[in-house]
């Protein structure tokens, strides 16, 4: 096999878990040369994997056909002459782009009846037999049914300093003292957020121990309000919700002395980044979407109605993660940051 095309997944932590699979192949196919076709929001993350060449943009929308933009980009596609395709995402519209291109080899999980789409399926396994994320886009290395190796590489990205100087300059981040990364947001929904007064009481408590430390919210323009509800209660954190790029972000968390986040995208960035990090689970499970890195505490109450994969709390408390303590994170959070004095 010489090149290969990875169908990559419409989001930024599920696009990390899979980052294995493509160390495996390289592994497996020493000249192999893997491109890779992912949405515009999860892009800059591949582009940062030292196993994929070219990374294809796209403008296509979450959950939208688009038929006629999927054949352009097929189209574009075909003459690349790819070997082999991976379709990550489980939908059948993920599986059209390699059909319409004629790649030989189109591999995937069965998903939504892809049975003329994927000429190599695996089959998808029970919900209460998943394995975790990476194991399951890794088995894709290997034929249907075979077993997976234990010893797959953890998740990594590549990081530039001069990058993370840069987008430092930009916001006025003096890169002579801590920085510490607060992220508040979870695209999922709010059963997955530590709530804001949480962030706020830990801000201070970092601010009281560590006052020269920086400390900064980053997120989408959605998590722009739970920032600034943080910031509105504690002054020493500074809302850049929203006014990053996705790429700039993981250019600051690559200078980060701690982060502190939800189960969400940039948690796994923090990991892949290898930075100290503390992740905080509520309605989701760390067994099966870890932060794999081994700087990375997770903080999880795992009561007994978690977790529940809701996205809004069914019970309306929000338990899991309310009596979360910020003392309880700061336990972590204070050992991250002596350690990087």
């Amino acid at each position: 096999m010489r090149r290969a095309l990875v169908i990559a997944p419409n989001w930024i932590g599920d696009a990390l878990m899979a980052q294995p699979l493509f160390s495996r192949l390289v592994k497996l196919h020493p000249r192999i040369q893997i491109d890779a076709l992912a949405p515009t929001w999860v892009a800059p993350v591949l582009e940062r994997m030292p196993e994929i060449r070219d990374v294809y943009a796209t403008d296509l929308g979450h959950g939208k056909l688009q038929l006629l933009r999927r054949w352009q980009l097929a189209g574009d596609l075909r003459a690349e002459r790819y070997d082999a395709a991976y379709v990550l995402p489980n939908s059948l519209k993920s599986a059209l782009i390699p059909w319409l291109a004629n790649v030989p080899l189109r591999i995937g999980y069965t998903g939504e009846n892809r049975y003329g789409m994927l000429n190599v399926r695996h089959a998808n396994p029970p919900k209460d037999e998943r394995p975790p994320m990476v194991r399951h886009y890794a088995a894709l290395a290997y034929a249907p049914g075979a077993t997976v190796p234990d010893d797959l590489p953890m998740p990594r990205l590549e990081s530039d300093p001069n990058e993370a100087a840069r987008v430092s300059a930009r916001f006025n981040l003096d890169t002579r003292v801590p920085l510490l990364v607060f992220c508040p947001g979870a695209e999922y929904g709010p059963a997955k957020r530590w709530p804001p007064e949480h962030f706020a009481a830990l801000a201070k408590m970092v601010g009281q121990s560590f006052p020269y430390t920086q400390i900064v919210a980053l997120g989408s323009p959605k998590d722009a309000p739970l920032a600034q509800a943080i910031a509105d209660r504690a002054p020493n954190v500074r809302n850049l919700c929203g006014q990053t790029a996705l790429g700039e972000a993981c250019a600051l968390i690559s200078r980060a002395n701690a982060v502190v986040t939800n189960d969400s995208g940039l948690m796994h960035v923090a990991a892949a980044l290898r930075r100290p990090l503390v992740a905080l689970y509520g309605s989701t499970d760390p067994r099966h979407t870890p932060p794999l890195s081994e700087l990375a505490k997770v903080q999880w109450l795992h009561l007994e109605c978690s977790p529940c994969f809701a996205r809004e709390c069914p019970l309306g408390h929000l338990n899991c993660l309310r009596e979360l303590s910020p003392e309880q994170v700061f336990g972590d959070l204070r050992g991250m940051l002596l350690g990087q004095r």
